[in-house]
């Protein structure tokens, strides 16, 4: 377990920001988190559609339940949330 503090731009939002998260946190949990200082403030909530979490500039997103130490994420750099 390692704190990781990485860049998250939500999509929508105009603000990207430091969001630190644990090595052990799936990429659901780390949407969730990114969701929290976002949604209701810079970006409307969208009930029903699920949050993703992909590298910046990449295709496709992690697997929802993949960790960040899986990901092979370093500090700082960046991720996209979106609603898929």
């Amino acid at each position: 377990m390692a704190l990781i503090p990485l860049a998250s731009h939500f999509d929508g939002d105009f603000v990207i920001k430091l969001l630190p998260v644990d090595s052990e946190n799936t990429m659901d949990e780390v949407a969730a988190a990114a969701a929290t200082n976002v949604i209701g403030v810079h970006v409307f909530d969208q009930p029903g559609r699920t949050l993703r979490v992909r590298k910046q500039g990449a295709d496709a997103p992690y697997g929802r339940s993949s960790t960040v130490a899986e990901s092979g994420l370093e500090p700082t750099e960046c991720i996209e949330i979106y609603f898929e």
